[in-house]
């Protein structure tokens, strides 16, 4: 079975109890923390893959690193870990999250673009997402200056990629095309 399924499974599984018991944006505020921490974190995700580390070393070290979640979190880590499945956690809580903003109806995005943008451009490309996607948009906006110019913008599964270096490529096989077809 894929990771996606496993871990879509295990978040499902948090979601209902998270609505039964009322403690969906607690085991939010969990998760987030819990991923944000396992994505910037490379070797706690390795201590988590690791086989040779026995469970309740796994139990203790998520507990230290994670001592102030809710009981609820800490019994879903308990149980995630029990099933040998922590390797796999942080696609577990992104899956939660995508769950919750999926009720919430926020639609999560990441802006890449050249040069540092200002506030209004922002808003405007916020308002066209939140418009064609019907949804509440949250972005976040990052730099890289290899893009040379334009943006990319990626959200679930879509990337809108208006990069220059993205057109200069395309430009760069069309003419390769056209070559091709004239030498023939």
């Amino acid at each position: 079975m894929s990771v996606f399924r496993i871990s879509y499974r295990y978040a499902n599984s948090l979601f209902q109890l998270a609505e039964e018991k009322n403690i969906l944006d607690t085991l939010a505020e969990d998760a987030e923390l819990i991923y944000s921490t396992l994505y910037n974190s490379k070797e706690l995700r390795s201590l988590l893959k690791n086989p040779v580390l026995k469970t309740d070393k796994k139990k203790e070290i998520l507990f230290a690193v994670f001592n102030n979640i809710s009981s609820a979190m800490k019994d879903f880590l308990n149980f995630i870990v029990d099933k040998n499945r922590e390797d796999i956690l942080m696609e577990i809580m992104n899956e939660f999250l995508n769950l919750i903003d999926n009720k919430k109806g926020i639609l999560r995005a990441e802006v890449v673009s050249s040069v540092e943008l200002d506030d209004n451009l922002k808003n405007e490309i916020i308002s066209k997402l939140e418009k064609r996607e019907n949804k509440k948009v949250v972005a976040k906006f990052s730099v890289n200056p290899d893009i040379v110019g334009g943006y990319i913008i990626k959200f679930r599964d879509t990337i809108i990629d208006a990069s220059l270096i993205h057109q200069l490529e395309r430009l760069r096989i069309k003419f390769s095309e056209d070559i091709s077809i004239t030498n023939n």
